[in-house]
């Protein structure tokens, strides 16, 4: 018998403890600690492991060759709200109601693993962003803690304009401080960076070089403009590897790195057009490193099968000892990711992932979204766009609202001034029903090759594939009853109905671009 069945024999049994006994009798157990550490607005492969020059994280190399790094992690969903809520929950988005939109109302029906893990006796919260943007409702009436008790009180002057005040290691260590001896932890290191805005030129003033810089984009103009704005993103994804290097630092001088399980990965892909809020390879792929000394097996492995978000949760919760029952209750999709702990080879079954998006912002008439569903398998994107008279990143009237205000969207939406351009098109015009990519030889994904008969069985195996699935997974839209999707309430009251009142002339905020963007531009 291998170790992998004298561990579930282990956890089971404390889990009975845990059922029959209570929390209080069950702190002591050498459940391993959970530091879960997610950057906002980060895209696969901006890490120094998967070989980017010009961003420096030394922190997640260290975890990657210290534990395991995955080749092929994706959200099933490239936003804020609906990732996060799929990564708490083992669900996708369009299996979690109102939490399939950005800014819902987290619906009372799902748990997430930090709110079972506190009921199963750790200590849990965060510091930074937890989940959202949204209303995470109320439960027996005290407002949910959907990522645990809220660690943000220690502040401090931030080295850009750009840079959260938060002071994200000196929260971690108050957290760690207020907890009782023995008791383990799961603590969720939400970053604020590299969400924009950004202080223009910080990447330049802290030493990054426009030399350096090895990697561009189609669909975006190559311009210095550009080119800084990527390189103040890299200066704070830097930021974001220096806290986690401090807090690692703190569990070591503690005695208790060998027993936290590590984690780094994103919410969805960088903020910049045609990437975060779309469903494309840089929207979806994104970062993931594992670290846990005392349970991970051999070390330093990359692992190429597909993985999802939602396989973080039933992860966590088996490896802390959870009852089974509790979990099986919570119905996940998302598959434990503990085999690859113990050496396991490539699994076949991982072989695709799926994603899609309903409503991120709004800025259309009726705040309606704009719908996708799509798979992504060895060598291509399948997406099916279902409304095609509707703008993909928000109407042009209001500012594509789905896209945030940078300086390189700034840059796009200028090559379109006087006639229309590549780069408005790709980032900001309507598409078409289907699109299908090699992403593998175009991971830009520019070569449309859904109409090409060539592709045709390609295209019609993936689509089979795809509805299927959603259809199983008890998708709204795949079973014909869609508008229960785009009719859930919107949690910020003060933005809804957002097209009619703009048109009509009140003053609601517009994010067509930023203020500081038509500054950065006559400069």
């Amino acid at each position: 018998m291998d170790r992998r069945f004298y561990k579930w024999v282990y956890l089971t049994s404390l889990s009975v403890v845990v059922s029959f006994l209570g929390c209080e009798q069950f702190e002591n157990a050498k459940r391993p600690n959970i530091l879960i550490c997610i950057s906002d607005d980060q895209s696969f492969p901006h890490a120094g492991a998967y070989g980017s020059q010009w961003i420096k994280t030394p922190v997640f190399d260290r975890v990657a060759s210290s534990g395991l790094l995955f080749q092929r992690a994706y959200t099933p969903d490239a936003k804020c709200a609906p990732s996060r809520s799929a990564l708490l929950t083992g669900r996708n988005p369009w299996q979690l109601k109102e939490a399939v939109n950005h800014v819902p109302v987290f619906p009372s029906d799902y748990r997430t693993f930090p709110e079972v893990l506190a009921q199963g006796g750790y200590h849990v919260g965060y510091t930074g962003k937890g989940w959202g943007p949204g209303n995470p409702g109320v439960k027996e009436g005290t407002r949910r803690k959907l990522t645990g008790l809220e660690y943000n009180q220690e502040k401090k002057k931030p080295i850009t304009s750009g840079i959260s005040d938060i002071d994200y290691v000196s929260n971690f260590r108050q957290f760690l401080s207020s907890k009782k001896e023995g008791t383990p932890f799961c603590f969720w290191f939400g970053a604020k960076e590299p969400h924009r805005p950004y202080e223009f030129k910080s990447g330049l003033k802290n030493g990054k070089s426009i030399d350096a810089l090895d990697t561009g984009h189609s669909f975006w103009p190559d311009n210095d403009t550009v080119r800084t704005d990527l390189l103040d993103y890299a200066f704070e994804i830097e930021y974001f590897d220096q806290q986690i290097g401090e807090m690692l630092d703190q569990l070591e001088k503690n005695g208790e790195l060998s027993n936290t399980i590590v984690i780094i990965t994103s919410d969805n892909g960088m903020p910049f057009p045609r990437v975060k809020g779309q469903e494309y390879e840089f929207s979806n792929h994104l970062p993931l490193a594992i670290m846990w000394p005392k349970g991970i097996l051999k070390k330093g492995r990359s692992i190429a099968d597909f993985v999802s978000l939602t396989d973080l949760a039933p992860t966590l919760l088996s490896e802390a000892g959870i009852n089974p029952t509790i979990i099986a209750q919570m119905k996940m999709e998302g598959n434990s990711l503990s085999p690859y702990f113990e050496d396991h080879p490539n699994d076949s079954a991982r072989d695709h992932v799926l994603v899609g998006k309903e409503r991120h912002d709004v800025g259309r008439p009726g705040d309606v979204g704009y719908p996708i569903r799509g798979i992504i398998s060895e060598e291509f994107i399948y997406l099916q766009n279902f409304y095609t008279n509707r703008w993909p990143a928000g109407n042009p009237e209001t500012g594509y609202m789905n896209c945030d205000g940078s300086p390189t969207k700034t840059s796009v939406l200028g090559t379109n001034r006087l006639s229309p351009s590549s780069a408005w098109e790709l980032c900001f015009g309507k598409r078409p029903e289907e699109e299908l990519y090699n992403y593998q030889d175009d991971p830009d994904c520019i070569i449309n090759l859904a109409g090409l008969s060539d592709y045709a069985e390609t295209k019609q195996a993936l689509l089979t594939k795809m509805a299927r699935q959603l259809r199983i997974q008890g998708d709204l839209r795949a079973l014909g009853n869609a508008d229960e999707y785009e009719n859930y309430a919107y949690a910020d009251t003060a933005t809804l109905h957002f097209y009619e009142r703009y048109m009509a002339g009140e003053h609601v905020q517009a994010r067509w671009i930023n203020e500081s963007d038509i500054d950065t531009l006559k400069n």
